[in-house]
């Protein structure tokens, strides 16, 4: 049974393990508190997971350590128990959705596991494991159901309260729920008046529905950057102890995701994945009443695939209002264009591109439309241009 004490264990077996992670107190997330990052992302294999899959395959016996560990997982549970079981020797044999970053399946074949690719999502993986499992006799580190994986990962929730005991509001990232459940089980074991926001992607929301329906759900279908947290249905062990310990449960819409990635990287150089930054987004956007709290937000993993990164920082300068697109009907004879770029250079905006339809459906046969994407400063800059704009004769669409 999970237990403080259990914790406690975990902790010492991990001292040889893992990275201590200290916080990093931050004044760029959210201006109504005092906010500190626990950079689980500078984590031994770039995440948390490491701390739950090393407690488990330390904890196996002679015989189990044999026959080897099997798992599933998107990415990070994997590199975590391929480091794990090459530390101690053990062969390991990873089912992954085929969807998985190419980047998180070599990083676990550079590690020395053996990789099964599945169709599909997590849950496919998952059951494609438990086959293998029951036919090679190999041990299953579950990546989040587990009591000792659950230990491993509270023990992420003891550290935070060691370096800071004035911690009064912790954000967790929810997938499964192995983070949430061991972070918040072990904060109110220790200190009960602590609240624990549990963060979940909004495409990806099976714990906050289960825990509203009081029973697991499965989700239809996910749809998230969030590759770390896109699973379809919580444990059992995840759900009873979340629906004990976490107080609350928020969702975090792509573009919030897109904001807090680059808020990370611009704010502190530091490189979260989608899933790692679902804390930070519920600080930014206060998915909670912060004013006056000292709270922590757990980036639980860095492991983001670098094709998408570009991606993710347009949504987030967009999100920001640091960038901004508009559709302008413009005058179609010479001039015009320049017209319109003297009032944008006069509102200091830079002008990262210019698409000019002349086929446009304007009712006016004499104009054309103008899509023009914009570098701003805020949002107060864009309606200050905007404003600029229209008093110039232009009709922005």
């Amino acid at each position: 049974m999970l237990s403080l004490d259990l914790v406690y264990k975990a902790s010492t077996v991990l001292n040889r393990v893992v990275r201590h992670t200290e916080l990093i107190a931050t004044d760029k997330v959210n201006s109504h508190c005092r906010v500190w990052i626990k950079p689980e992302n500078l984590q031994v294999t770039g995440s948390f997971k490491v701390r739950g899959a090393g407690f488990k395959i330390s904890q196996l016996t002679p015989e189990e350590k044999e026959r080897g560990v099997i798992a599933c997982s998107a990415g990070n549970h994997a590199q975590g128990v391929a480091l794990a079981a090459r530390q101690l020797g053990i062969k390991a044999l990873i089912c992954m959705p085929e969807g998985a970053p190419i980047s998180k399946v070599e990083a676990t074949r550079e590690l020395g596991a053996e990789i099964c690719l599945v169709p599909g999502v997590y849950d496919d993986a998952y059951r494609r494991a438990i086959e293998l499992q029951e036919s090679t006799g190999m041990t299953f580190v579950h990546p989040f159901d587990d009591e000792q994986v659950i230990a491993g990962q509270g023990t992420i929730g003891m550290e935070i309260l060691n370096e800071n005991p004035d911690i009064d509001t912790v954000f967790v990232p929810i997938g499964g729920g192995g983070l949430a459940a061991g972070v918040a089980y072990s904060i109110k074991s220790l200190k009960p008046s602590v609240r624990v926001i549990g963060v979940e992607a909004e495409g990806a929301a099976c714990m906050k529905m289960s825990r509203e329906s009081e029973h697991i759900e499965m989700l239809p279908r996910i749809l998230t950057i969030a590759d770390g947290i896109a699973v379809k249905s919580p444990g059992e062990h995840t759900f009873d102890l979340c629906q004990q310990y976490v107080d609350e449960i928020v969702t975090v819409t792509e573009d919030e995701i897109c904001a807090a990635i680059l808020a990370l990287i611009e704010g502190h150089k530091l490189i979260a994945e989608g899933a790692g930054a679902v804390s930070v987004a519920a600080a930014m956007f206060e998915k909670v009443p912060l004013e006056g709290s000292n709270v922590c937000c757990i980036v639980s993993g860095g492991n983001i695939d670098v094709t998408i990164l570009s991606r993710v920082i347009n949504r987030g300068l967009m999100k920001g209002g640091r960038t901004t697109e508009m559709l302008i009907e413009l005058p179609d004879r010479p001039g015009s264009l320049l017209s319109l770029t003297r009032v944008i250079a006069k509102e200091v905006a830079n002008i990262i591109s210019i698409h000019h339809e002349r086929n446009g459906e304007s009712p006016d046969v004499n104009s054309c439309n103008l899509r023009i994407v914009l570098e701003t400063r805020n949002f107060e800059h864009i309606v200050q241009i905007k404003k600029a704009i229209t008093a110039a004769g232009f009709l922005i669409l």
